[in-house]
C-alpha cells in the first residue's frame, strides 16, 4: 500500500470513528428543538436558533450544544448591555437556569446528561454592527455553511487538534478554535493539504480565505497588535481580525510537527486523544519519580477557572527549577469537569543537603561584606564571594507539600492532594 493510499484509509477510519453517535444525535437535537420552541413562544423581538458547530455541521462524536438568541437590531441596538437581564426574565419563566459570567452574560440549562449554553445576541448582518463579540458569532456560522462540501475537512482538523492536546482559544490553553479550524480547512481545501502546507509552515504564516489583502502586505496594514501570533488567520467575515490572535508559538509548533510525523508515518493515534495519565505511567522507573497533584478547583467561567489552574501548575513547576529539582518532563490536564492534574516526572536521587551559592564580586566590597555577614561558610572563586548553605528541601514532595498550603494556590482552589509514585 502506497503512503498516499495509507492516509486516504486512516482519514476514512478516523472520519467513521469521531461521527457522532445517531441515537445521541437524535437525542440532542430533539431536546434543541424543544427548547428553541419553548423559548420562541409568544416572543416578537426576539428569535432562538441552533448556533455554534451544531448550526455548522461540524460537531464531533458527542458535543454540547449553544443556542443563540437573537434580538432584533433596530429595537436593541442600544440596549446591548440589558441583553442578559432581559433575556433572563423570559428564561426564568420558562426553565431553570445558571447564569454565567462572560463578555455579555450567558445562561445554561442542564437536562440529564445534556447541557445546553443560551447566549444572548444582537441580529446583525455585517460584523462592523456588533456590539459584542459574541453578535458576530452566527455571521461565522454563516460563512462555514457555505462551504458544507468541506465539513468532513473540518471535523477531522478538530479531531486532529484536540489528539494533538493544541484544540481551544482559551487563555489556559492558547490553541485553535473550532472556527481557525473550519477556516483552514477551506482555505487549504482539505484535511491533507492543509497538513502537507503546515509541515512547511514558518513563522508568520498569513492565512486570508477571502482574499482581503491579496496583493498587499497585511503587516502594513492591520494593526500590529493583531498580527503577534506565528499564523495570522484573517477572519472571513472581519478582515481587521486575526481569528488566531490567541495561538501561541508552542501550540503552532506542536502541530506543525505532528503534521509533518503523521505524512511521514500516517497512524490512527494522531486522531486519538493523548491521555496524560498513561503517558507519564510508561515513563516512570527507577530512576524517576512521579508527582501527581489533583486540585479541585473552584467552580467558575470556564476560562477564568482554566487560567487559575494553569497559574498554579506554572508557579509549582518554576518553584521546583528554583530549588534545583531536574524536571524529566512535566504537564498537566483537565477535563473541565472533574479535578485537575499535575504530572511532574524528577529525578529520584536526593539532593545534596548543602548547595553552593553565588554571591557579589570581591571588588564590591560593601555588597561582599554583607554577604558574608549572612552566610557561616563562604570561600572565593573567580572573583567573587560564595557560600556553601544548607538546603531547606532535598526531596521535591518536601517542597510541593507547603506550596499547596500558600495563599497564591490555597485561594485559588477547593482542595488538593499529592500523590508520590
Amino acid at each position: 500500500m502506497t503512503i498516499n493510499n495509507k492516509i486516504n484509509s486512516i482519514l476514512g477510519q478516523a472520519l467513521n470513528e469521531i461521527q457522532p453517535d445517531k441515537d445521541y444525535e437524535k437525542e440532542i437535537f430533539e431536546r434543541l428543538g424543544a427548547i428553541i420552541r419553548k423559548i420562541n413562544s409568544g416572543q416578537k423581538n426576539i428569535r432562538a436558533v441552533l448556533g455554534g458547530s451544531g448550526a455548522k455541521g461540524t460537531w464531533l462524536k458527542t458535543f454540547d450544544a449553544d443556542i443563540f438568541v437573537l434580538f432584533d437590531y433596530k429595537k436593541y441596538s442600544d440596549k446591548s448591555n440589558q441583553l442578559s437581564e432581559i433575556l433572563e426574565k423570559i428564561l426564568k419563566k420558562k426553565f431553570k437556569i445558571i447564569r454565567l459570567h462572560g463578555s455579555r452574560d450567558y445562561f445554561q440549562i442542564k437536562e440529564g446528561k445534556f447541557t445546553f449554553e443560551i447566549v444572548p445576541i444582537l441580529s446583525i448582518k455585517k460584523a462592523e454592527q456588533a456590539k459584542n463579540i459574541t453578535d458576530v458569532s452566527p455571521l461565522h456560522s454563516g460563512w462555514v455553511g457555505k462551504h458544507k462540501k468541506l465539513v468532513n475537512d473540518m471535523k477531522l482538523t478538530k479531531q486532529f487538534c484536540q489528539a494533538q492536546n493544541v484544540y481551544g482559544a482559551e487563555s489556559y490553553i492558547r490553541g485553535f478554535s473550532g472556527y481557525v479550524c473550519e477556516i483552514l480547512a477551506v482555505y487549504y481545501g482539505s484535511f491533507q493539504n492543509l497538513l502537507k502546507n503546515a509541515a512547511k509552515w514558518t513563522d508568520k504564516v498569513v492565512v486570508d480565505a477571502q482574499k482581503y489583502y491579496k496583493g498587499n502586505d497585511v503587516f502594513k496594514i492591520m494593526n500590529v497588535s493583531k498580527l503577534e501570533s506565528p499564523l495570522i488567520v484573517i477572519d472571513p467575515v472581519q478582515k481587521d481580525r486575526n481569528a488566531a490572535a490567541a495561538l501561541s508559538m508552542e501550540k503552532f509548533e506542536a502541530f506543525r510537527k505532528a503534521a509533518s510525523q503523521f505524512l511521514k508515518s500516517p497512524s490512527m493515534k494522531f486522531f486519538g486523544r493523548k491521555e496524560l495519565s498513561r503517558e507519564f505511567a510508561g515513563l516512570k522507573n527507577d530512576k524517576f519519580k512521579m508527582l501527581e497533584i489533583r486540585v479541585s478547583p473552584l467552580p467558575g467561567k470556564i476560562d477564568v477557572v482554566g487560567s487559575k489552574l494553569l497559574k498554579i501548575y506554572e508557579f509549582l513547576l518554576s518553584q521546583l527549577i528554583k530549588n534545583g529539582f531536574k524536571t524529566v518532563k512535566t504537564g498537566w490536564e483537565w477535563d473541565k469537569k472533574n479535578d485537575a492534574v499535575f504530572y511532574f516526572l524528577i529525578d529520584k536521587k536526593p539532593l545534596s543537603l548543602e548547595i553552593e551559592v553565588e554571591g557579589p564580586p570581591l571588588k564590591i566590597k560593601h555588597h561582599a561584606e554583607r554577604f558574608t555577614k549572612l552566610h557561616k561558610k563562604t570561600f572565593e572563586k573567580s572573583g567573587k564571594i560564595w557560600a556553601i548553605s544548607r538546603r531547606e528541601f532535598i526531596l521535591p514532595e518536601q517542597l510541593i507539600k507547603p506550596l499547596l498550603k500558600n495563599p497564591y494556590v490555597a485561594e485559588r482552589i477547593k482542595s488538593v492532594r499529592i500523590i508520590v509514585k
